[in-house]
């Protein structure tokens, strides 16, 4: 845990200091002011990259292929990486990420800079990025709790996580067609890779206490084996992947698209790229301010299912609009529920994951989220090319739906398992669950 905070955890904060209670723990405020900064050049990189891959190919399998190369890591690596992270001190983990990460974005500036770039270089290096997010993810998740002193405070760090990603998702793609329109795209990696430094100085300035261990380690696969029985032997958190797993393959590919509707579809250039990436993200800002005001987790699960409706209406909407005013409001609403979706689910797996195991369970969330993406980028190129962008779009809205309709099937159920560890929290009283048991029975 850490040891420092500006205030007790039992101090209740009021109107907006309720909303950004969890900057009240110093290493928190150091760790979300480090990562506002670097995640705005992580987008802008995000953008051009995809602009770039276009601009040299003009080929949406090839935007499937870049995308699956950055993400196949993550997938492969990421039980393995959850063991690593539960054993070893997540803090140091992320410094080296970061790191190695700063690295990664100056040699793709380097090479975009002296104008020798080739797609296989941007293959490479996002494989390489790829390898270091199969760690960096699982320690990064895991680590709010080390930031946090107060579990109560838990879903609002991971809401204002979401707002802090999804601020400079919005600010990143526009920042990032201004400069691909006036410099191109070396700018934008070189940009990038000096914004890591904020994030790095903040881990620095971190006062950390050791975590408690028993110092007993098994055989990593035994620990790996277990993490999986624990994870997908216990159907709250199976379901909530599974249900992300179906999201980030059918439904968050449309991501990889983005340079085709902006080109062919809506007949612009960087700056109408800029445009839709920027509305998702503005539209996950707002949803992830929207969490940030709860004061409990409670409820949730129903969150995920009209947030997981939605995000998958508006992409079947946003397929068939050629008119960019049109375009913007849907992916706005997307980028809202998608939000709703994936924070809701990782507030509530947080909430209910052994403390022992966080570390693995978070890798198969990673895995589920980012580590299933590329075999959606490679499924979104590869259907683009034969049944066009907007079709493969709308297909994958309609797979989202009937996924969250799948899920509001099983709520049920996955309430009553939930129900007591939310008693054993505090987060529901015992004795009111008790006269709520008795009223079912009656």
């Amino acid at each position: 845990m850490s040891v420092s905070s500006s205030s007790t955890p039992a101090e209740q904060p009021r109107g907006f200091g309720q909303l950004v209670r969890a900057l009240r723990y110093r290493n928190y405020r150091l760790f979300f002011s480090g990562q506002s900064v670097s995640l705005i050049g992580t987008w802008i990189t995000r953008t051009a990259t995809p602009w770039l891959v276009y601009d040299l190919t003009h080929s949406a399998v090839l935007l499937g292929v870049v995308g699956f190369a950055g993400q196949i890591p993550t997938f492969l690596l990421a039980p393995l990486a959850g063991v690593f992270v539960d054993r070893h001190n997540r803090h140091h983990i992320l410094l080296v990420t970061q790191f190695l990460s700063m690295l990664q974005s100056f040699a793709l500036a380097v090479l975009a800079l002296n104008g020798v770039i080739t797609v296989w270089h941007i293959v490479v290096l996002s494989v390489f990025q790829g390898l270091i997010n199969a760690f960096d993810m699982p320690a990064r998740q895991s680590f709010v709790i080390e930031m946090v002193e107060n579990p109560e405070d838990l879903p609002n760090a991971i809401a204002l996580n979401s707002s802090m990603f999804n601020g400079a998702r919005l600010i990143g793609p526009a920042l990032a067609g201004i400069l691909i329109a006036a410099v191109g795209t070396g700018l934008c990696f070189l940009i990038d890779g000096v914004s890591y430094l904020a994030v790095i100085a903040s881990l620095l300035a971190m006062n950390v206490a050791p975590r408690k261990s028993d110092g007993r380690h098994t055989e990593i696969w035994r620990e790996l084996r277990d993490g999986v029985r624990y994870t997908f032997g216990f159907p709250p958190i199976r379901a909530i992947l599974l249900l992300l797993t179906m999201f980030s393959l059918m439904g968050a590919s449309y991501v990889v698209l983005m340079p085709v509707f902006a080109t062919q579809v809506l007949h612009g250039d960087s700056h109408t790229l800029g445009f839709l990436m920027a509305a998702p993200g503005l539209g996950a800002l707002c949803g992830a301010l929207f969490l940030a005001s709860r004061s409990s987790v409670r409820g949730l699960g129903r969150v995920i299912v009209w947030a997981g409706t939605l995000f998958g209406a508006s992409l079947m909407a946003f397929s068939f609009s050629n008119t960019l005013w049109l375009s913007l409001p849907l992916l706005l609403l997307a980028g809202f529920g998608m939000m709703l979706q994936v924070a809701s689910g990782n507030t509530i797996i947080q909430t209910i994951t052994d403390e022992d195991k966080r570390g693995r369970v978070m890798s198969f969330y990673t895995m589920s989220l980012v580590g299933t993406a590329p075999f959606g980028s490679l499924l979104a190129g590869g259907m683009a090319s034969t049944l066009g962008a907007p079709a493969t779009v709308r297909i994958g809205g309609l797979c989202c739906i009937l996924g969250a309709l799948i899920f509001a099937k099983q709520l049920p159920a996955i309430r009553t398992l939930i129900r007591p560890i939310y008693v054993q929290k505090g987060i529901i009283p015992e004795v009111a669950t008790g006269i709520q048991a008795a009223t079912r029975k009656e």
